[in-house]
This record gives C-alpha cells, sequence and structure tokens, in this order.
C-alpha cells in the first residue's frame, strides 16, 4: 500500500531543506547529549581504560546510560553473563519503541537499518509524535547521525580534557548514579510507580545478601521478575 498524499510531504521538500530540519532536530537534543559525552570520556580515562573505549563504546552501542554503566563494569573486569544481562535489561525498552517509532518514512535498506540502531530515547522523543507529513527519511536520519555525532565528540572532548588534568577528579564515577537517582526521583512523583522502587529495593537487599559475589546479575533478575508479577496481578484485579 503507498503512502498517502500527506504522507508524503516530508519528502516533497528539497533534500537540502531535509537535511537541515534534521540538524535543526538535534539541536536541542545535543545540549544534554554533549555534556553527558564529555562524562563519558572522563570516566573512561580516570577508569584506567585505554582513551579509545570511549568512541568504541559510542559508536559500537551509541546507548548513553549503557555506555556510562559499561565503563565501571570494565573496569571492575565483570563477568561477560552479568554484563550481557545489565545491557538488555537496561535497554530492553528499545525493542517496544519500534512499534510506533515511524521507521517507514526511512528509505529501507541502510538508512533504516542506521534508524533502528540509532533508536535511543531523544530521538524516540523528537520523531515518534511529530506529524506523519513532516517527516522524510533524510530528516530523520540526518538528526540521528547529528544525536550520535554530538556523543561520539563529548566523549573526545572528554577524553582530551581527562588526560590534561594533573589530578583524578574525585566523585566524578558518581556521575551516572546521580543520573539514575534523578530519574528515579523524577518517577517517584507518580504514586504509581512507588511499587517499582520498592520491589527494586527489595531486590537489591535480597541480592547482596543472598548472592554478594553476583549481586548486580541477581537483583536484576528478581527485578524482572517481581515486575512480571506485578503485572499479572494487576491484570488479574483488573479482570475481577
Amino acid at each position: 500500500m503507498s503512502d498517502s498524499p500527506s504522507a508524503r510531504d516530508g519528502e516533497a521538500a528539497p533534500r537540502r531543506a531535509r537535511i537541515g530540519a534534521g540538524l535543526a532536530d538535534s539541536l536541542g537534543v545535543g545540549l544534554g547529549i554533549f555534556p553527558l559525552g564529555i562524562a563519558l570520556g572522563v570516566l573512561v580515562v580516570q577508569a584506567g581504560l585505554p582513551w579509545w573505549v570511549a568512541p568504541a563504546l559510542s559508536i559500537a552501542i551509541f546507548a548513553g546510560s549503557v555506555e556510562l554503566l559499561l565503563v565501571g563494569l570494565l573496569a571492575a573486569a565483570t563477568p561477560l553473563l552479568t554484563i550481557a544481562v545489565t545491557v538488555l535489561a537496561v535497554n530492553l525498552r528499545h525493542v517496544f519503541y519500534a512499534f510506533s517509532f515511524p521507521l517507514s518514512r526511512v528509505r529501507p535498506g541502510l538508512p533504516r537499518a542506521y534508524s533502528v540502531y540509532a533508536l535511543i530515547d531523544e530521538a524516540y522523543a523528537t520523531y515518534a509524535l511529530m506529524p506523519p507529513q513532516q517527516l522524510s527519511s533524510a530528516r530523520i536520519v540526518t538528526g540521528q547521525l547529528a544525536m550520535q555525532a554530538y556523543w561520539v565528540l563529548g566523549g573526545l572532548l572528554g577524553v582530551a580534557l581527562a588526560s590534561a588534568l594533573p589530578e583524578p577528579i574525585e566523585g566524578f564515577e558518581f556521575a551516572l548514579v546521580a543520573l539514575f537517582l534523578v530519574m528515579t526521583l523524577d518517577a517517584l512523583r507518580s504514586r504509581r510507580e512507588l511499587p517499582s522502587a520498592l520491589l527494586a529495593g527489595l531486590a537489591v537487599t535480597v541480592a547482596l545478601v543472598a548472592f554478594p559475589g553476583q549481586a548486580l546479575l541477581a537483583a536484576l533478575l528478581l527485578f524482572a521478575g517481581g515486575l512480571v508479577l506485578r503485572f499479572l496481578l494487576r491484570g488479574s484485579e483488573d479482570r475481577a
């Protein structure tokens, strides 16, 4: 089935205009991504990892929170299984983004493959709710490329800054913890998320006591199981 005329409006604009629109879309996102990229670069150097780990993570993975988390895991020589489960748990939400992200507006082949790969939170927030007639393949892909460029360049700048500092910045490794704390506190403003926070606290407590050697992996699995159980219980209550 072909797109409707209104759905093709985004492709009707000159290519330069579509690329310019994508760059404009990325500017607001870049204000947030670039400083976090700097934090990633600084953390890589302070963790004692090679400088190229920062751009390697930003190019191969391109998932901000996971990359910041991986720095600590790699520095601590965390087992591969724990790393894999952690990455899966943190990034599982991206699977569901594809259901409502306008991938149909992106040309099949390499552009669409890249768009799927670069489907970060900020790209989803930018394009998922935008009217389809304003979207085009060039605009979406350009915006996503620019967002990744901000992240990669921020990481390189962070590496340069950390390498130039005479002493490490004490407490800088707390940046990721602070980020997640802010996100948690923001979520707790809604009382609906309070049970999830309690489940997370319970999962961590049990994991630390029962599985001290694999606490992170155990906590993630317990929390995921608790969320599934909570969902099933709420579903049965709604049907009652």
